[in-house]
């Protein structure tokens, strides 16, 4: 079956799923914000790529049986209406980006009455190294429909999970308040722990506490997490305490997360460190010329 297929937003997620897409439609293009500007990440990795960089989202969507949207968390509503009037009709408008339930239904109400077929998605794990093929949950009322195009598409790890729009989205986002609370929690704790000269200390008793993985190399993993994808991952903990609130709790750990990994993004440099107290003290260095959150 022809497929037409459209990347809105061309980050690490929409760049990861081109090998797997390629060689599954008879066409591939993208929209990502940084086109307009030539020498963006996004648009070298256009080209980098070999993938049709459209000028502006209306041409992007204008032919695609399927528009995947992975922006960023803050920016689904504004995918949602930018490309909604220009879809073709019925297109499936395939969204991964991780936001709370009631930002998945709002996008959802723009695309279903433009005449589109949202289909929630949430992915469960890191995108790399299954890409497509990750464990994906799908929702919504055109999900079971949808499964066999995402299926052919090399989408073999999603399954339907609720014809509830914003199920999918929930789980996810109640997996993240651990996932990347826990960055934060090791930021914070081996921050601390070096300022006194402890770490070690620590490091050790958190690996018999927990398992042989809290070690070294798994502290100076989740911190550099946090260093190269906090801006993302602080947007996703705002949809976090978003879904939180939601639920009627006032999201003190989810809240604090976000202000961490914010952090963590604005010295993203130290992820360069090899050795974790290297990392460390480089970012205690920077914190004297900008408090950490407080």
């Amino acid at each position: 079956m022809n497929r037409r297929v459209c990347l809105l937003g061309f980050g690490e997620v929409g760049q990861a799923l081109v090998a797997d897409l390629r060689s599954r439609v008879d066409a591939l293009s993208a929209w990502d914000l940084q086109f307009a500007d030539s020498g963006s990440t996004a648009s070298l990795a256009a080209g980098r790529l070999d993938v049709f960089a459209a000028a502006d989202p209306r041409s992007a969507v204008a032919d695609a049986d399927v528009v995947i949207s992975a922006v960023t968390a803050a920016q689904i509503g504004e995918a949602s209406r930018s490309v909604a009037n220009h879809l073709k009709s019925r297109a499936y408008f395939f969204d991964l980006n991780s936001t709370s339930p009631a930002a998945k239904q709002a996008a959802a109400a723009v695309i279903d009455s433009a005449g589109g077929r949202f289909v929630e998605a949430t992915v469960m794990s890191a995108i790399a190294p299954r890409r497509a093929a990750s464990p994906m949950l799908l929702g919504g009322p055109h999900a079971a429909e949808f499964l066999p195009v995402a299926m052919q598409l090399g989408f073999t790890g999603a399954q339907v999970f609720s014809e509830k729009l914003g199920a999918a989205s929930a789980a996810k986002m109640c997996r993240s308040v651990v996932i990347k609370g826990l960055e934060a929690l090791m930021l914070e704790s081996l921050l601390t722990a070096r300022k006194f000269g402890v770490e070690q200390v620590v490091l050790d008793s958190l690996q018999s506490t927990f398992s042989a993985e809290t070690s070294r190399a798994h502290g100076r993993y989740m911190i550099s997490r946090a260093l190269v994808h906090g801006r993302r991952r602080a947007e996703e903990m705002r949809e976090v305490a978003r879904t939180v609130a939601e639920a009627g709790f006032v999201p003190h750990m989810s809240g604090a997360c976000a202000e961490w990994q914010e952090w963590a993004a604005d010295h993203s440099a130290a992820a360069t460190n090899e050795d974790l107290e290297q990392m460390l003290d480089t970012l205690l260095a920077t914190k004297q010329h900008g408090a950490a959150p407080c």
